[in-house]
């Protein structure tokens, strides 16, 4: 049998005819063409993504914060400066020694007890030297008085003159005016010896004490250190600097409340008596005095405190934000505000008071707005940004 033959009685020998080879030509080309779509249809979805992803990079990413109501509503928290009701300076009105103290630094002592004793040695002999000189004018004026009365009498019998009666006069006149002049000599030396003893001016207790036991003290040194110090203390006063656009708000009368560091969790209620009634040019701030009592003693002279006003209620509707959120610039205090498409609108507001990380702020934005935080400088209205919530800095920070 032939090749020939023994094809034709079995084709399945002969191979693949060529419909069967179109076929596959055919899939083969539809599979090539699905791999290059694909291939490039992911190429443009990287490309766009990528676009994307540098349009978003190019906009400035930006933190906002909501404007919130003043938890405090209308109150004013201001520094003040603690005093005595009453303070004095003793110092000595005499050169002399001390002697000895009789009171020491926190002593309690009353009006006119003495607090030192002095030694004027040099006083003591002045004041028994102008004695000697006032004995001296009186007896000089007794021996006068008797002269003049002595010629009054002769003038009536006609035995002197008119002109040596009035003489003897004048001469009895002049030595009364000496002995008037000795006198007030001595009542000076006594005076002044008695400021060798150094009493309290009043009840109170003393803050302060330099003096030492034979230690020399001149007199009208107003440089020297005061060798006592007496406060007042039953009452103190506090002074503080109102700032002038509260000035109106602070009225006498008003009540406010103390704080001080050392005293956590205690607060004490102060009365304001007065007011300077002007402006400081340098602070730009009003002086007001409270009074507080202070039976206990807790509140020191010189002490610092935080002193809380009620100031009028037109303050209570203000809105407080991060100090960081304000931007300064030549027409005054502006926030950024971002809309709901991430736009920017800069707005001008005004600031009721600021307290360094936080400002109150009065006019010019609602609890609603969103305000950026530590917006940049050169940021307009009109301006997109891309804005990065609270939760998604806090979910980003998880991942890392």
């Amino acid at each position: 049998m032939s090749e020939h033959e023994a094809t034709i009685e079995n084709p399945a020998a002969a191979g693949p005819d060529s419909r069967t080879l179109k076929r596959v030509g055919i899939g083969a080309a539809i599979l090539a063409v699905a791999v290059v779509g694909v291939g490039v249809a992911s190429r443009i979805s990287a490309t766009e993504e990528l676009r994307q992803t540098a349009a978003d990079s190019a906009l400035p990413n930006v933190t906002i914060v909501s404007p919130k109501a003043d938890a405090e509503g209308n109150v004013l928290v201001l520094p003040g400066n603690v005093q005595a009701f009453n303070s004095a300076a003793i110092n000595a009105r005499t050169n002399g020694y001390v002697r000895r103290w009789l009171a020491d630094i926190g002593d309690r002592v009353s009006a006119g007890q003495p607090l030192a004793i002095l030694d004027a040695p040099d006083v003591d002999q002045q004041l028994a030297a102008a004695q000697a000189d006032y004995q001296t004018a009186l007896a000089n004026q007794r021996l006068a008085a008797t002269t003049s009365k002595r010629w009054s009498a002769m003038l009536k019998e006609d035995a002197v003159s008119q002109q040596e009666v009035d003489e003897k006069a004048g001469d009895l006149a002049a030595r009364v005016a000496v002995s008037n002049a000795a006198l007030a000599n001595v009542k000076r030396l006594k005076a002044l010896q008695g400021f060798t003893r150094l009493s309290a001016p009043f009840d109170g207790v003393v803050t302060s004490r330099s003096a030492q036991i034979g230690a020399l003290v001149v007199a009208g040194n107003a440089s020297a250190q005061p060798l006592f110090t007496v406060s007042d203390i039953h009452r103190v006063r506090i002074y503080v600097r109102v700032p002038q656009g509260y000035s109106a708000a602070v009225k006498p009368g008003n009540t406010a409340t103390l704080t001080l560091p050392e005293y956590p969790g205690r607060s004490f209620t102060a009365t304001m008596t007065s007011s300077a009634n002007a402006v400081d040019p340098q602070s730009g701030a009003v002086l007001v005095q409270l009074q507080a009592p202070n039976p206990d003693g807790a509140l020191k002279p010189g002490a610092f405190a935080q002193v809380k006003f009620q100031v009028g209620a037109g303050q209570g509707n203000a809105l407080t934000l991060p100090g960081s959120a304000i931007l300064y610039g030549n027409d005054g205090p502006t926030v950024a505000i971002v809309s709901s498409d991430g736009r920017v609108t800069v707005k001008p507001v005004t600031i009721a008071r600021d307290e360094g990380s936080t400002v109150q702020i009065s006019t010019g934005i609602t609890a609603q707005d969103r305000i950026v935080d530590t917006p940049p400088d050169a940021i307009r209205t009109g301006d997109k940004v891309q804005v990065q919530t609270a939760a998604a800095g806090k979910g980003a920070a998880h991942g890392r």
